[in-house]
């Protein structure tokens, strides 16, 4: 009985300290996705939710788990738009994004956007495989986040502790993915665990295994070798491959135009300011985003100009 009421006297103590570190999360990563072993993270296919950032915006997945219309190979080419949250559209309704604004643009085109908010470059490219035999796209576009890609790429864990895998560079200059399985994070736990879940000694004990276990590593950021693997895998199976630059990466611009990669810089889009909110494009932003994308398209010759009736 000692025993007893002496673990009921800390799970009450624990629920009253209400640590940061063991309470549930309201992210959009807690809301609607779930742990995913080669990901880390991914949406839950067929997923609504309703996610407040710098606005309150309504969300619904496919059966792919992409926030858009379900996907139905009909003949027309497919435009794949790769990123995290900037093609997800945190802080924007699903038709306000630049992805939605170019399907009228583009009637002739599947326009697919392919994005997980939180991603780093490393996701997006185990996505890009993982995706790429149901959506077999003519064209892909990485959208880079600027402000936070090379910090993700860089790490096995980010944002409130979820747990992620991550690439390393081998003396020869190969990619070797490592932290798969990924193991699933704390709020992972919380959510999807009955135990963790429901008491809080498990999500104490819980909490000290994963830091124990699977400590926080960092490694040499990988960036351009990801892109260089994400060019190399979309020309091998005889697509195009561009990409988008949230806002001007020196270093990064230096390796496309040097990989002879097309680019478009996105600096002038506007963006909900602060930093607590991440940056994400307004409407207007992604109204600038569409138009730039779009004259990527064209004046690369990836797309045909009387899609949009350019004659």
């Amino acid at each position: 009985m000692a025993t007893v009421a002496t673990l009921l006297g800390l799970e009450l103590a624990l629920r009253l300290a209400d640590f940061r570190e063991l309470r549930e999360g309201n992210s959009e990563r807690s809301l609607s996705y779930r742990h995913d072993a080669e990901f880390g993270w991914a949406p839950i296919p067929n997923s609504t939710s309703t996610v407040t950032n710098a606005r309150t915006i309504h969300v619904q997945h496919n059966n792919l788990g992409l926030r858009d219309q379900e996907f139905l190979a009909d003949g027309r080419p497919t435009i794949m738009f790769l990123g995290d949250s900037l093609v997800w559209g945190l802080d924007a309704e699903a038709d306000e994004r630049f992805s939605e604004l170019l399907k009228p643009r583009l009637p002739d085109y599947r326009i697919v956007p392919a994005g997980v908010s939180g991603y780093g470059t490393d996701q997006e490219y185990l996505l890009l495989k993982r995706l790429w035999p149901t959506l077999k796209p003519a064209i892909v576009v990485l959208i880079f986040c600027t402000q936070n890609d090379r910090e993700d790429n860089a790490t096995n864990i980010r944002y409130e502790g979820y747990h992620k895998p991550y690439f390393t560079v081998t003396s020869d200059g190969e990619l070797r993915s490592e932290g798969l399985p990924v193991p699933a994070s704390r709020l992972q736990y919380i959510k999807e665990n009955w135990w963790v879940h429901h008491l809080w000694l498990a999500r104490l004990a819980n909490a000290a295994y994963l830091k124990i276990r699977h400590p926080l590593i960092y490694v040499p950021d990988p960036t351009e070798r990801l892109v260089d693997a994400m060019q190399d895998f979309v020309e091998m199976h005889g697509a195009k491959f561009m990409v988008g630059v949230q806002t001007t990466d020196v270093r990064l611009v230096h390796h496309l135009r040097s990989r002879g990669i097309p680019f478009a810089t996105l600096d002038e889009a506007d963006f909900y300011p602060g930093a607590a909110v991440g940056g994400h494009w307004t409407p207007k932003g992604h109204e600038y985003v569409a138009a730039r994308l779009l004259a990527l398209l064209e004046d690369n010759n990836a797309i045909r100009t009387e899609a949009h009736g350019v004659e």
